[in-house]
């Protein structure tokens, strides 16, 4: 029987130093103020927990590992530094589909060179511990891949971000997760070829399965959720690899995502699984998504939206994916500066499915530099809208409708919603009156008598409310 070697009492230490760097960074990240000393410790801890690794297996290949590393640094370097903030939902989509595709990989090392991974029994078998570990990474991180391939092709514009509903999707989904599941028990029994081989096509193709009828609306959710997949797929990988540091890493990772992926869904007051069912707002997506009635509603100019801002002694902004699209962040942050020389309060509200990940606008206004201290989540700010002059949302539109309180008809219903409506003045910029959300309704706010319609580009709209600001 094959063993691995016993672990060096250093090397333990270092993994554990590394996994506490980790856990810190998390803790960091979860307010702006500490984000960038977050990111520090987590660079520290996986730097250590790379140069650990390098050191206890005393690789004989140094020179193409140092090549290989060099290169994924260079292309991380280049992506980071050239990639727009507007765009960061898709980069992490992809991101997370070669966390999927390094577990694949690292599987299909295991299952064709156990001798080289210390897992092979006395029998000359994979042991069976192992092989469920590689069942369950393959598995996972199959799913993780081509699932996160599609959310790419979906946030980047190159396939519809409306729901694709496939003919009796949910018998076939069953079916095929029914039939990796129990694949994955035969493989503890036979380690035949095709055995591995047929869990890891047809993870792919669930994958596939599982996110192509998602659409949009429900986006936010997705990468929350194949973020949390690429932590266990990690985690079972570090199991086959001996490593402590990839076992805490992908556990930090895959509960802190199904965490957010269950705060993300209790946010749009829906259930894990019927997101995963996907299709929400299919049935008006199919229908056109575009607003089917023919209501009054007023139109404003930049003019008289900077006359009503400049008059105000509060305003919240209420950003959404229109900002995302026009990348207008800048823009709205030099609005909100002139509207603090003339006097007024300046807030930011944040639903917490606003854009197309977690935390998509929080991004975004830090980018711009916005104070966090103006930024406020859903819950803290929704009661002030009744006492605000002036509600200006720019591109959000299924976190402000009311039909989600009013209509349980809609497909939104249940869902909190920011109460921009309840402000003296509501203006609201939109493309065009033509279009809906992601969700597929329309939008009550747009036809209140307290509403002025500012249509065109976000961006140009807010840059010509801050030249008349002047």
């Amino acid at each position: 029987m094959e063993h691995t070697a016993p672990v060096n009492p250093w090397v333990a230490l270092a993994y554990l130093v590394a996994g506490v760097c980790f856990i810190l960074a998390l803790r960091g990240l979860s307010s702006p103020a500490t984000a960038q000393r977050g990111n520090r410790l987590g660079m520290i801890g996986m730097a250590l927990a790379v140069g650990t690794t390098l050191f206890a297996h005393h690789l004989a290949s140094p020179f193409e590992i140092g090549v290989a590393m060099a290169i994924g640094a260079a292309i991380g370097i280049v992506t980071a530094r050239r990639i727009a903030m507007t765009d960061m939902p898709q980069l992490v989509a992809a991101f997370h589909s070669l966390v999927g595709m390094a577990a694949v990989l690292v599987a299909a090392a295991a299952y064709l060179n156990p001798g080289a991974f210390g897992i092979l029994g006395d029998d000359g078998q994979i042991l069976t511990v192992s092989r469920i570990e590689m069942g369950l990474g393959i598995a996972i991180g199959a799913i993780t891949f081509s699932g996160s391939v599609i959310a790419f092709l979906k946030l980047n514009g190159n396939m519809s971000g409306k729901p694709i509903l496939l003919p009796g999707r949910h018998v076939i989904n069953i079916a095929v997760l029914v039939a990796i599941v129990g694949l994955v028990g035969y493989f503890t029994q036979d380690q035949s070829a095709w055995v591995f081989w047929t869990i890891t096509g047809l993870s792919f193709v669930i994958g596939f399965l599982l996110i192509v009828p998602i659409g949009g609306a429900d986006m936010p959710v997705v990468v929350s959720m194949l973020n949390s997949y690429s932590g266990w797929a990690a985690a079972a990988m570090g199991f086959t690899l001996h490593n402590s540091a990839m076992i805490i890493t992908g556990a930090l990772v895959g509960s802190s995502g199904a965490i957010l992926s269950y705060i993300m869904c209790k946010a749009m007051n829906r259930s894990f699984v019927s997101v995963i069912a996907g299709g929400f707002g299919g049935d008006a997506a199919a229908a056109g998504g575009e607003a089917k009635e023919q209501r009054p509603w007023k139109r404003g100019s930049a003019d008289d939206a900077a006359f009503l801002l400049g008059q105000a002694e509060q305003v919240i902004i209420v950003p959404g994916y229109g900002m995302a699209v026009s990348q207008a962040q800048h823009a709205l942050r030099e609005m909100g500066d002139k509207l603090k020389e003339h006097g007024v309060r300046v807030k930011y509200a944040i639903h917490p499915v606003a854009g197309r990940m977690p935390g998509h606008m929080n991004v975004l206004l830090a980018e711009a530099n916005v104070p966090y201290d103006d930024v406020f989540e859903l819950e803290d700010i929704n009661s002030e809208f009744a006492q605000t002059d002036v509600a200006f949302v720019i591109g959000a539109n299924d976190v402000t409708n009311p039909a989600a309180k009013t209509d349980k008809t809609s497909p939104i219903y249940g869902m909190p919603v920011l109460d921009v409506g309840k402000a003296k003045t509501v203006l609201f910029i939109k493309r065009s009156m033509g279009g809906v959300g992601y969700a597929g309704v329309d939008n009550d706010v747009f036809y209140m008598d307290n509403t002025m319609m500012l249509l065109g580009d976000a961006k140009k709209m807010v840059e010509e409310i801050v030249k008349s600001l002047d």
